[in-house]
């Protein structure tokens, strides 16, 4: 009778340690792997695109050339784009002499271009203050825009406040001027 107590002590401990031991090596896995969703995750929601439309479609409601918005310049201008759900948005700032215009596109399920959608502009200028811009939809040039009168030198901040049908969703963009 001692001896079968003690075996089950041993087999008892023995597998409790390798519960533990099997445990502790999945939990270290499973941080690692939850670390590397998080980051995988926080750096797909912006990612440069060139506005020559190496990450979209053809069809996919936009134009895809220079010439499209207000760049007389030639150069391209890059975008950012941040994807929240079901929609995304692609945010173009064009950089001019007086001021910068906030090109905008929303687009929803299969990429399809949604033009009905109230978009507010949250700008924090270098120097700190704060500007609130309505941005509406531009039919001649198929995209929101809105002009910020705007010259001082640095990083500006911007959060798009988008809001489709009832369904809010904010996208965060930077760039220097």
């Amino acid at each position: 009778m001692k001896f079968l107590k003690t075996s089950l002590v041993i087999v008892s401990s023995v597998g409790l340690i390798f519960l533990g031991a099997c445990g502790a090596g999945n939990q270290a896995a499973n941080s690692e792997s939850a670390t590397k969703t998080a980051t995988t995750e926080t750096s797909a929601k912006t990612e440069p695109v060139s506005k020559t439309g190496e990450a979209h479609n053809e069809n996919d409601g936009h134009a895809h050339d220079e010439k499209d918005g207000h760049s007389n310049s030639g150069e391209k201008r890059s975008s950012q784009v941040v994807n929240s759900g079901k929609y995304h948005l692609e945010f173009n700032p064009d950089i001019e002499k007086d001021s910068t215009h906030l090109d905008i596109n929303v687009h929803g399920e299969q990429d399809k271009a949604i033009t009905d959608a109230k978009l507010t502009a949250q700008v924090q200028l270098p120097d700190g203050s704060n500007k609130t811009l309505q941005v509406p939809y531009n039919t001649e040039e198929k995209q929101y825009t809105a002009k910020l009168p705007a010259t001082a030198t640095g990083e500006y901040k911007v959060v798009i406040q988008t809001d489709v049908k009832g369904e809010k969703f904010n996208g965060r963009f930077t760039f220097k001027r």
